[in-house]
């Protein structure tokens, strides 16, 4: 298990599913898309429409292109999550 980002701020936060922990499948208002107190995760940065996250839960980290904005191509858009870290 990783330690916390540096960077991990409660103050910086995203309603992203976490691909590893699946953490929020059980919960109403994650289900709804709504925000939920429980299941968010640390917004470490972001560049345009690409988040780079981390869970709270299991301190899994990774990228995730919300297709929001100014958008990547998409053979420019990174697939799966960070490695090496």
């Amino acid at each position: 298990m990783l330690p916390l980002d540096p960077q991990a701020d409660p103050g910086r936060r995203a309603w992203v599913p976490c691909p590893r922990c699946d953490d929020a499948r059980a919960c109403g208002p994650c289900a709804d898309r709504r925000t939920c107190p429980d299941h968010w995760r640390y917004l470490l940065t972001n560049t345009g429409s690409l988040l780079h996250l981390q869970c709270p839960g299991c301190t899994h980290v990774w990228v995730h292109e919300t297709g929001f904005g100014a958008t990547r191509s998409r053979w420019d858009r990174p697939t799966g999550t960070l490695r090496n870290l």
